[in-house]
């Protein structure tokens, strides 16, 4: 049994419509300029407040603290308010994660959105009870690309991290996994701003549909290695 962990914007979820809409909606309401959705989209993977910085930034703005606290605080308040609008699984996300669980793994989400917001779109959607861990930068104090946010996230769903795999869509993702030694499967359809098959990842798969063989592959070689180890602590 492998502890799958997934990231949850741009990789579970496509909520790039209702993140997008809240931050120009936080933008328009501080009379600042709004952003494009093509280019907003690539704002989003390093959570609210580095979205709304890298938009700042964008317009050619300061992005002082003060002024990223305030604007932050008028996000989740909207956001919160309209989390699920039109925020929607990727294709095949549940048949796929029907296969995986019975093949016996588990699932956990490790993701740079909060918790409680993160637990309120999932239940909007209907999929928190397919999770055995919900875990977000408030859960442990700590966010990724720390590895240990990682670990953490696998040990409340049960697990270790020994036995478990990331799915992400973003350096981010994909720098946590690395960092925990942890084996990482990218996807290719989030919200990277370059190539995520440029990016290092164990695997690229273009849609859920590939992620059982990804996951099948990893993990026999994840037991090919602890064999290994195991081998050279007897001898």
């Amino acid at each position: 049994m492998l502890t799958i962990v997934f990231d949850l914007d741009g990789t579970l979820i496509d909520t790039a419509p209702d993140l997008i809409d809240a931050l120009n909606f936080t933008l328009a309401a501080h009379a600042l300029p709004t952003v494009p959705y093509a280019q907003a989209r690539s704002l989003i993977g390093g959570g609210a407040r580095g979205m709304i910085e890298r938009a700042l930034i964008l317009e050619g703005r300061s992005a002082a603290r003060a002024d990223v606290d305030t604007l932050y605080a008028s996000f989740v308040a909207h956001y919160g308010e309209h989390i699920a609008d039109r925020s929607r699984p990727f294709p095949e996300l549940e048949a796929v994660l029907d296969r995986l669980a019975q093949a016996g793994h588990r699932f956990a989400v490790c993701t740079n959105k909060l918790e409680w917001l993160s637990r309120r779109l999932l239940e909007a959607l209907r999929l928190s009870d397919r999770f055995a861990a919900i875990c977000g930068p408030d859960t442990f104090g700590i966010h990724k690309p720390n590895p240990e946010v990682l670990h953490a996230t696998v040990r409340k769903a049960g697990g270790e991290p020994r036995r478990a795999v990331m799915v992400g869509d973003s350096i981010t993702d994909i720098r946590t996994a690395r960092a925990a030694n942890v084996p990482v499967v990218a996807v290719d359809f989030g919200y990277s701003d370059v190539p995520v098959a440029t990016l290092g990842a164990d695997r690229v798969i273009s849609g859920f549909g590939e992620l059982p063989a990804a996951i099948a592959d990893l993990g026999a070689v994840k037991n090919v290695m602890d064999d290994q180890s195991f081998i050279g602590q007897q001898y």
